[in-house]
């Protein structure tokens, strides 16, 4: 039976789970103790023969070795290797658990779509349902084997009414090689087809809903028959059992007491019993017992699914809602809210706490917002902003994809501020003496090359254009304009 404690922890409180630590059915004590006095018997025995047995030259061998193992111990990768383990077990067991075929969806359609209150629908209407549960019996005993041992045979199967004997020979005339736990649901779309020929099933869209409904029912059939052909890999429950078991038999010599007057690193003491060793083995080990009984649900474990519950509960459920409820309604009746526009259920007076706490209206309800930032604003001003803000993104875009141009952004900003540098001194002299000589143009000309040079200024990038750009970006244009102005008015 599965170990349920959920309303033991229903409410968090002080030590909430540790009153469960004294439960014993499902615990780790009961999976675990019989390796933890095997490992705790082995390092007794290591110990007794290095203080009692040896020599005092094998004491000193046997000392090397111990702190040798504790060394290297570290190097199995024991938290990461069985950490992802286990994870990967409780997923695959938590997926077969809703892989379970349950009938509740299929008899609830077959309840309200196949119609007819006389004996032949009767019939109809159960017959359909124990063969969906005939086939979800069948799956059950290919896997689990708490169904198996209480239906050994087809005979029990038969015995139990779950099979008439010509449907077990119509069974046994199929003959396959595989696991024929399918061969009821075949029966069940025939019926059914059958049913919609004879106006049983009203219209398409029901007979369409009931086959649906069969095919998930015979899905989950099929998952549970492949988790138990498709296994965890075998390699990856061998490298961490080996894991495991490795580093608790080094852990045996490894976690030894040593001689206090040999003066080891790290053996001050001698406390006799390993505590944190043996609550190291008790994690570790337990972390791989929890995997150990979660790899398989369907065995008679502890925790272990129910299944010979799920089967009986299913049965009677389903023959009960296709057979006893059908057409059985209670006589409709004005609620007691009738007139009320807003229906408040009672509280009982534990729950009174409830009516305290104010209607959740969202996580934004509460937000404060400052009054001058609740305005509309005109769309014109929202217009405008937008049409500036474009313009200077778009000149900054282009000066941010001059400078990834050149592998230089410093030497290639110095270079232009250099060229543009020049330029000014030239206006300058134009202006003071027009008739300046050739060697100041072969002047500029060098010190543009020497800077183009320090820039790395890229091939067809000219001085007009990085000047132009220079100066939309830092005014530099209206300086320029400004000099060759005073120039005009000076001449």
């Amino acid at each position: 039976m599965t170990v349920t404690y959920t309303a033991r922890v229903a409410n968090a409180r002080f030590c909430g789970f540790s009153k469960l630590l004294l439960a014993w059915k499902g615990s780790i004590y009961k999976v675990l103790y019989k390796e933890f006095l095997a490992f705790f018997a082995m390092y007794t025995a290591i110990s007794i023969t290095y203080r009692f047995f040896l020599e005092n030259d094998q004491k000193r061998y046997f000392e090397k070795l111990s702190i040798y193992c504790n060394h290297y111990a570290s190097l199995i990768p024991m938290s990461f290797v069985l950490g992802f383990y286990v994870t990967l077990i409780v997923n695959r067991w938590w997926n077969q658990y809703t892989s379970i075929p349950l009938p509740d969806r299929i008899m609830c359609t077959l309840s309200g779509g196949v119609q007819g209150g006389d004996e032949h629908g009767r019939l109809l209407r159960r017959t359909l349902m124990r063969y969906a549960s005939l086939s979800a019996l069948l799956i059950l005993r290919s896997v689990s084997t708490a169904v198996f041992k209480r239906f050994p045979t087809m005979d029990h199967v038969v015995e139990a009414g779950f099979m008439t004997r010509e449907e077990r020979k119509k069974f046994e005339s199929l003959h396959s090689p595989y696991n024929k736990y399918w061969i009821p649901c075949v029966w069940f779309t025939n019926l059914a087809a059958g049913a919609r020929c004879e106006g049983r099933i009203k219209d398409d869209n029901t007979y369409k809903l009931l086959l649906e409904e069969l095919n998930d029912f015979r899905g989950k059939c099929s998952m549970l028959f492949h988790y138990d052909m498709i296994s965890i890999p075998l390699v990856y429950t061998q490298v961490v059992t080996l894991a495991v078991y490795s580093f608790f038999l080094v852990c045996l010599i490894g976690r030894q007491f040593l001689d206090p007057s040999q003066g080891y690193p790290g053996h001050d003491l001698d406390l006799y019993v390993p505590i944190f060793t043996l609550l190291q083995f008790f994690f570790y080990a337990g972390w791989l017992k929890v995997a150990e009984q979660l790899i398989n649900p369907f065995g008679e474990d502890d925790d272990d699914f129910e299944t010979n519950w799920l089967i009986d509960r299913n049965f009677q459920v389903s023959m009960m809602a296709v057979d006893e409820m059908y057409g059985d309604l209670p006589k409709m009746e004005r609620d007691r809210y009738w007139n009320d526009s807003n229906p408040r259920p009672p509280y009982t007076a534990a729950t009174l706490f409830v009516l305290r706490k104010p209607s959740f209206q969202g996580s934004t309800f509460d937000m404060a917002i400052p009054k001058e930032d609740m305005h509309f604003q005109p769309l014109e001003e929202i217009a405008e902003n937008f049409e500036e803000s474009v313009t200077r993104n778009h000149n900054l875009a282009l000066f941010n994809r001059l400078l990834g141009s050149a592998p230089s952004p410093t030497g290639f900003m110095g270079g232009a501020l250099r060229r543009t540098s020049a330029q000014l001194q030239r206006l300058t002299r134009v202006s003071s003496d027009p008739s300046f000589s050739d060697a100041e143009d072969e002047e500029e000309k060098s010190v543009g090359r020497n800077a183009g040079t320090a820039g790395s200024m890229p091939s067809g990038l000219g001085l007009d254009t990085t000047q132009s750009t220079i100066c939309s970006c830092g005014g530099l244009i209206t300086m320029t304009r400004r000099m060759k102005m005073s120039t005009m008015m000076k001449n």
